[in-house]
Parts: structure tokens; sequence; C-alpha cells
């Protein structure tokens, strides 16, 4: 009940929050109905301390929440980044247990074979060339220049001794680094992360690669120490150029092995690895120099070069590399790399190949070819030569396949095959000295007819009787075709089959001029009996083919050639051949103080000339002409030929002692006389069919000759024949037409005698 003189008016319960109400009654948690003990709690003493409205107590509270709050907020990160951290951590060994099972098992795990790779080395032990997949040779990190190992740590790897196959501060420095930046300039892999990229995995950017890297990252640092590392990170990473590791870049770009580089060098190679094709000296030398120059202020800042090396460094030109490898010994190293492999198969580890080849020679033979070319290429249309020269046993001692390898890798020397021309009358001659023919025999130089073929002398003039060596020497056409009618086209072929023509030939008279297509190379090979003294002499480029520790895989043996020419045989022809460059068409061949032997050749309007000749050191033969077979002006094998032959001969036997041809010394046995013919046995001869023999028609291929031949003749009117078939006389009722030709020409004369003619007879032989 109310209590007498209390107002009856209601008072509900407000809850306003007004400032003003002091008499608001507050019921605690103990005046409720049901609390525990049925207790009420003791009233606050103050109202001030009741009352969250009290505007004093409130900021009072306001102050605590402040301060409390921003202790709160930092408490609250710490919290939930160790959540997120653990959550985190939880979540990449999930990825990682994930990705690694999907890999095989560690124990496993082994290097991959470093592709083979073949050195190729001259004579004198100098590297001529690398092939393979990497273009170089593995080396061991104490044998290459100690500025490479420095220059690629410092700008790659600056913590690469000190981290575990990855780096977290280095990571976290290239990430701050990119940021600063606005671009990616700094990459955060470790060597050792590139290398298993490299040797494990493929390029790809996703997630499940970069696993595998870090596994495989750490399973290199536990399986090798870091030099190993380090070693096999510089012969396998990429330089750009089809060069991979720092003997094939050190070589493709400075010409030297990766022992030798300088500080600038070493600091250009490192910077390569960044963008290899964009950063490349063979393509844009400028910042090839200039991100070498951030490798060389790298490796002063981790303290590899001082202040003075890095000065240095900078003053040095910048390198200027060739687009693509150019040097002459290109050639031969794509020849050696195909004779490699048909001596030994598919080719399965690295491989020592020492060849026969001198550099000094090679580098020469280069020389003499370009330089003839500059000076008269443009004037005479002349685009492309080659040359080879071998020793008296085959040995190829120079090769050059054409102008420029850069320009054209196709080897000319080797692999092209065109008509050798007048060069080739050398195995006609021969062939008719082993019939028994002599230097001094005389033939008649007059027009000639053949069937329908009316070969001609290059300069159109006919000279009467000359003898077989005044008409080698002045390369007469058609004193050649009467021989090689005398002694049989068949004779003629296996005669050069022996001496080293590997090529078909054409069985038919104008074989005597040249018209069957061979190349260089065995041409070349084939005159090299007249030079060592009638042996065969094989071409050949690969001496030794070893392992890189010794164990010798091939070894070639020429030790023990075959005789393919007499001693007779070899001293008239070196005789008759030595007048083509002194008193013949070869004059601009001499070697001064050398004697020197050759023949020069020249196919239908000008599109080849050649001159094949030698000394008793060397023999070498040259060639010009253009790949489309067009024609040059007026380049005769006399001409641009034997100009470079002497010049590169010239240089090539510098410092030797002079040494006369093969058969200086030969003595000819004497042959018994037959009786002597007379004119009535030639006649009696004559009209008893025993005597005159008809001429086979000739082959419809226009010879080639030295130039100036007739034009080419119809169809149908040639075909070739062997020299049995030869006929012995003329058939009942056929004439002879056409002017008889001079001379000697018939069938095949036997071998130790040769038939006398009225001619012989009136010439006093």
């Amino acid at each position: 009940m109310a209590s007498k003189g209390k107002s009856r008016e209601r008072v509900e319960p407000s809850f306003g929050g007004s400032d003003e109400d002091e008499s608001e009654i507050r019921i605690d948690a103990g005046d409720r109905i049901g609390a525990r003990g049925g207790k009420r709690t003791k009233a606050p003493a103050s109202r001030a301390e009741a009352s969250p409205r009290d505007p004093r107590g409130r900021r009072k509270e306001k102050q605590r929440s402040s301060g409390g709050g921003l202790t709160g907020f930092i408490s609250r990160m710490v919290y939930w980044c160790i959540v997120l951290g653990i959550w985190g951590a939880i979540g990449v060994a999930g990825i990682v247990f994930y990705y690694g099972a999907r890999m095989p098992s560690a124990s496993s795990w082994s290097i991959p074979e470093r592709p083979p790779n073949i050195k190729i080395v001259s004579v004198e032990g100098t590297v001529i060339a690398n092939r393979g997949a990497t273009g170089g040779e593995a080396l061991a990190l104490e044998d290459m220049s100690p500025f490479i190992p420095q220059a690629v740590i410092a700008i790659e790897d600056r913590r690469f001794y000190s981290h575990y196959g990855i780096d977290p501060l280095g990571l976290a420095r290239a990430i701050a680094t990119n940021l600063v930046s606005g671009r990616m300039v700094q990459g955060g892999s470790t060597l050792t992360q590139q290398l298993a990229k490299n040797m494990f995995l493929s390029p790809e950017r996703t997630l499940e690669r970069k696993v595998q890297e870090v596994l495989l990252s750490f399973w290199l640092e536990h399986k090798f120490t870091k030099d190993q590392i380090l070693a096999m990170y510089l012969n396998r990473v990429y330089f750009g150029s089809n060069a991979y590791g720092v003997e094939a870049a050190s070589r493709r770009y400075f010409n030297k092995s990766a022992r030798d580089v300088n500080l600038g060098e070493a600091a250009l190679l490192a910077g390569l690895l960044k963008a290899p094709s964009r950063l490349s000296p063979a393509r844009d030398p400028a910042a090839a120099e200039a991100r070498a120059q951030l490798v060389l202020g790298a490796m002063r800042e981790e303290g590899f070069i001082t202040d003075d090396e890095v000065k240095t460094a900078m003053t040095q030109s910048p390198t200027q590399a060739k687009r693509y490898w150019s040097d002459a010994g290109q050639y031969v190293a794509d020849m050696v790399v195909d004779e490699v492999k048909s001596l030994v198969g598919e080719v399965k580890e690295d491989l020592v190949v020492e060849t026969t080849i001198d550099m000094t020679l090679e580098k020469k033979a280069e020389a003499a070819i370009s330089e003839t070319i500059d000076a008269e290429g443009k004037k005479l249309n002349v685009s492309q030569a080659a040359l080879v020269s071998i020793d008296g046993t085959g040995a190829i001692r120079a090769l050059v396949g054409g102008k420029d390898y850069a320009e054209s890798q196709f080897n000319r020397a080797v692999k092209a095959k065109r008509q050798p021309g007048s060069a080739f009358k050398p195995f006609v001659y021969a062939a008719a000295m082993e019939m028994g023919l002599r230097p001094d025999s005389v033939r008649n130089d007059a027009p000639i007819r053949i069937g329908n073929w009316t070969p001609e002398n290059y300069d159109e003039k006919y000279r009467g009787p000359v003898t077989l060596a005044g008409a080698l020497a002045e390369s007469l056409n058609t004193i050649a075709a009467q021989l090689v009618m005398e002694v049989g086209p068949d004779h003629v072929i296996k005669l050069a089959h022996r001496l080293g023509i590997e090529s078909e030939l054409q069985s038919n008279a104008s074989i005597a001029l040249g018209t069957s297509e061979v190349s260089l190379l065995e041409l070349t090979a084939a005159y090299a009996p007249f030079m060592n003294g009638g042996y065969k002499a094989t071409p050949h480029i690969v001496r030794r083919i070893s392992t890189p520790d010794g164990k010798v895989v091939y070894e070639n043996d020429y030790a023990d050639p075959p005789r393919v020419l007499s001693e007779g045989v070899v001293s008239v022809m070196n005789r008759m051949m030595k007048g083509v460059i002194d008193n013949g068409t070869g004059r601009k061949a001499r070697i001064k103080g050398w004697e020197a032997a050759g023949k020069t050749g020249t196919t239908q309007s000008f599109r080849d000339a050649l001159f094949v000749g030698y000394t008793s050191n060397l023999t070498t033969g040259v060639w010009f002409g253009n790949d489309d077979g067009t024609s040059m002006k007026k380049v005769t094998g006399g001409g641009l030929p034997a100009q470079a032959w002497h010049d590169f001969m010239t240089t090539a036997h510098t410092g030797l002692t002079p040494a006369p041809l093969n058969g200086g010394t030969y003595v000819e046995p004497t042959i018994e006389q037959e009786p002597q013919t007379t004119i009535g046995t030639i006649i009696s001869d004559v009209f008893s069919g025993g005597g005159e023999e008809r001429y086979p028609a000739q082959p419809q291929q226009q010879p080639a000759g030295d130039v100036g031949l007739a034009a080419p003749l119809p169809p149908g009117e040639m075909a070739p024949f062997p020299p049995e078939d030869i006929p012995q006389g003329p058939p009942d009722g056929a004439i002879l037409e056409g002017p008889v030709p001079p001379g000697e020409v018939g069938g095949p004369v036997p071998a130790g005698r040769r038939r006398t003619t009225l001619l012989d007879i009136i010439m006093g032989q």
C-alpha cells in the first residue's frame, strides 16, 4: 500500500537517459524475482557511480575505452595474424604435399645428362668449333675465368653461398624493388631454383611448377655442394645465339675459351642471363654493354672487384660480335660432324675429334678466297668460290666451302658437283701415257669431226702439228678429243676412278673436255697421285676420335696406300703439267722458288673456272663461279682461280725449303724397237681394212671443255659407247663423211706400244 501523504500518481519507468532525472530508480540483478538467495545487493553509494548517464562518468569510460581500443586493435591484429599464419601454413603444407605427391620418389631423382658435345680441334690443338645441342663443352668451375662466377653471383644471386635453395630475404628485396620501381626489374629466384627449372621443368608459369621448383631446389642443395651447383648452372644456362653454357657463349661472342675471358667480357656474359636474345651483343651491342656496366657495379658492391678494375673494364671497347658463326672453319666443322656420325654412329657422349686441318693454312685459304672476290667479284660477276688443299696422304689441310659461312652454309667444296672442264684432261693424257704415248708424241691440231661433234679450241685457232706436252700446256681441245678416241673413254674412266674420282662418269668422247660432273674435293684428291709418286690419296679429315678422358674411339690408318700410277707415268705427267704453269694457261699460278704443276679448267659460257695444281708439299684445287650457274665475265681457270691458288700456296710454303716434283730422277727403260713401218705397209693396211677406223657418234651432251666450243648438236646424233664397241673399220658401203680427223684417232692402243701413223713418219717420229 501506498503511504499516507504520498502522491498516488503512478511513476512510469523511463529509458530516456535524461540528465535531469536524478530520482530515477534503478533495479539491479539482485532485486529481480528469482535472484539467487533472494537477497538484494547493496545500492551504490553514489548516484554518480550508479548512473552511466553521468557526463563525468561517461567521459572517464570513453577515456578507458580509447586506451583499451588501440591495444585491443593491436591485440586483435596479432591474434588474427597468428591464426591466418597457422591456416596459411596448413594450406601451403597441403599444397606442397599434394603437388609433391604427384612427383616421382626423390630416391629416383637424378641429374639429366647434358646433351653430348663434339669438340673439333686442329692438328695443333686449336679448337675449330663445337657441335651439339649446347654448342660448347662443359668446364669445371676452376677452369673458367674467375670473373665469370663472380659476375653471375653478383647480378643473379648475391646470397648464393648462404641460403638453402630459396632465399626469403632475396625474395623480399626483389618484391620491394619491383614495387618501388613499378615494374619487374629484379627476380627472386635463386641460381639453384633456376638450375632446377632448366634441368627438370617446363618454362610454364604455374603454381605446380613453382612448388616443384622449390622442392627440387632443396634436393639439389642437399645432394650437391654449392660449387657443383654453380658449375652445373654455368654449363647449362642459355646465353643466346644457340649457345648453352659459358664455353659456347665465350666462343660465340668473343671467339675465345671461357678460360680466357676478361672482366668486361665476363660482365657481358652475366648480363645476358636476364634476356639472352634481347641483350645479345650480336643483336644490340649497346644494350649488352649497358647491362654489363650494371653487372660491374654489382660486382664492386659485393667486393669482388675494386674501383680501379671497374674503370679499366669500362674503358675497354664494346664487344662487336658477329650475328652468326662466320669463319671458314665452320664448313670444316659441319663436314666433321657428318663424318663422325658415319664412323661411330649416334653420338651419346662428349667426344673430342682431332682433325687433319692446319688452322694457319685454313685462315690463309679463307683470306685468299675472300680477298679475291672482294677485289674482283663485282666487276667480273663472281659471287662464290671454294678451295681444298690436301697432302700426299689425302689428309685435308685446308677447306673453304664458300665466300662467307654466315651467308650460306652450303659446302661447295664437298657437296657441289660441277663440270671440271679442261681440268679433267690430265686423266686423258695419263691414260694415253699408260697406252704407250710420250710427251713428245705429235698430233695434228686441226679441225676435227667426230660424228656430228666438232670440238674447237678456246681461241678458235689451230696450230698444226704439236707435241702432246705442248697440247696439254695450251689446253688444246682437238688433241684431247683425239686422245680419248685413241685410248677409249672407258679406259680414261677407269684411270680416273683409280686415282680418286668417285662420281659417275659418262662414257663418251666429250669426257675429254670434262663434261661429267665431279666435286672439287674428289678432283683435287685425284691429282694427288701425281704429286706423291703414284699412290692413292684417299681424302680424309678425321685423324682420331676420343672421349674427354682420353679413351680412343676411332683412329684412321692411311699408312699403306695402294699404287695407282707407275713411276714412269708420274714422271712424264709432272713434266707436262709443269709446262702448264711455266709456259701454258696457268702462268698466274707460278710460285717463286718452287716447282709446281697443274691444270686450268673453264666450262662453257664461263659458268665455272677451276685451277688444280700441286707442289711436292700440297695439292690444292680452287673453283670460282655462281650458285645459280650464271656466267661470269670471261673468267677462265687461268684467271681468278690460278691467282687465288698462287696467293694461298705462296703463303702456305713460306719458310719451307723448296723441293722438286716427284719423278725428276726417273730414268725411262729402254724399249725394244719394232720393225719400222713404211708408207707401203700403211697403204696396204688401209686397203686391207686393218688400219683405218671409223669414229663413233658423239653423245648428245654438249661438251664443256675450255670455252669456245661449237653450238649444241641436234638430238639423236650421239650415244655413249664402250671401247670394245669401237668399230675397227668402216662397214661395207660406208663413206667417211667430213674432213679426215688429224693425227691418230680410233681404237685403243695396246699397252706398251704405240701405233705409227703417216704423220709420224713425215715428222720423223
